[in-house]
């Protein structure tokens, strides 16, 4: 992987011994909770939250703590400080998705600064910052947390290659974090984790700029063509800055993507996270998005 560790240096600008790469973050998760986390141990996160991290701490019989939302549906960095607080014996991990999968949510530095701190230099637990939509986020406000590394010992920040490049079927992952993570993260995975081919694509994928901002475009311009036709058809949606939006349906949402699924449209059913009336709407080509509005258009029309 020292091609690859090469490019990455230039790519996120910190030094190759602080970037470890994985077959997709969702190893790197799983490992992360492995190393960090034994049998009786708990991870903390939100409600809503990417559902890896649950899923990886019952495989290896640790517990996930869950705190609620705000009412915008951001997490509520003060509850998770008041559930760790009720459970600092058992927590080893908290992991902050942002911006968030499945309701696009996300966090500001200005928000985010503050929680780190009252972290900071705690060796007992990891604070994990899950970035797989970082390239899709233009508010303002947002901004990733890779620059804050150096000034804290227990920050981990996770990338993938899956969204923005789409390399989502090559499995290819990336943790930046301080060199001891990395070290210990290099000792427990397989030598050859991730495939020539994902590596290869990797590079070039980093090289290629103007892909990103051409994804970049089309992804934006989908969301504001999503956000004009669901207000004129009235259909409840969570503002996101990944490339989805999180949609709330009439019925259950799980009988909206049948009656979409009939029509060659496939949604995501949410019902897993908690969100049985709700469905996760990705951006496309703009003839998909076009024909997932239309199709919309007739399914919500044929329920009412």
């Amino acid at each position: 992987q020292y091609e690859l560790l090469v490019q990455a240096e230039r790519f996120f600008q910190i030094p190759k011994n602080h970037i470890a790469f994985g077959n997709g973050t969702d190893e790197i998760i799983d490992f992360l909770v492995r190393i960090f986390c034994e049998k009786g141990d708990a991870v903390l996160t939100s409600d809503y939250a990417f559902q890896a991290y649950e899923v990886s701490a019952m495989a290896n019989q640790v517990q996930c703590l869950k705190t609620p939302v705000k009412s915008d549906w951001k997490f509520n960095l003060n509850s998770l400080i008041e559930a760790y607080e009720k459970n600092k014996e058992k927590v080893k991990i908290i992991f902050i998705a942002n911006p968030n999968n499945p309701t696009g949510t996300f966090l500001s530095k200005d928000e985010l600064l503050p929680f780190l701190n009252y972290f900071k230099n705690n060796e007992d637990v990891l604070i994990v910052s899950d970035e797989a939509y970082v390239e899709f986020a233009r508010d303002k406000n947002y901004s990733s947390l890779a620059d804050e590394l150096p000034h804290y010992q227990n920050l981990v920040v996770l990338r993938t290659f899956s969204k923005i490049f789409g390399m989502a079927g090559l499995r290819l992952g990336s943790m930046l974090a301080p060199a001891e993570v990395i070290d210990a993260y290099s000792r427990m995975r397989k030598p050859f984790n991730v495939s020539s081919v994902a590596q290869v694509a990797g590079i070039a994928a980093m090289k290629d700029q103007e892909f990103i901002h051409r994804t970049q475009e089309v992804t934006w311009s989908g969301i504001d063509y999503f956000y004009k036709e669901l207000a004129a058809m009235g259909v409840p949606y969570i503002p996101s800055q990944g490339n989805f939006v999180l949609i709330e349906t009439p019925i259950l949402g799980k009988d909206v993507f049948a009656e979409m699924l009939k029509l060659g449209v496939i949604l995501r059913p949410v019902d897993n996270y908690g969100l049985p009336y709700y469905l996760r709407m990705s951006v496309g080509l703009e003839s998909e998005n076009k024909k997932d509005i239309a199709c919309l258009k007739i399914v919500l029309d044929k329920i009412k």
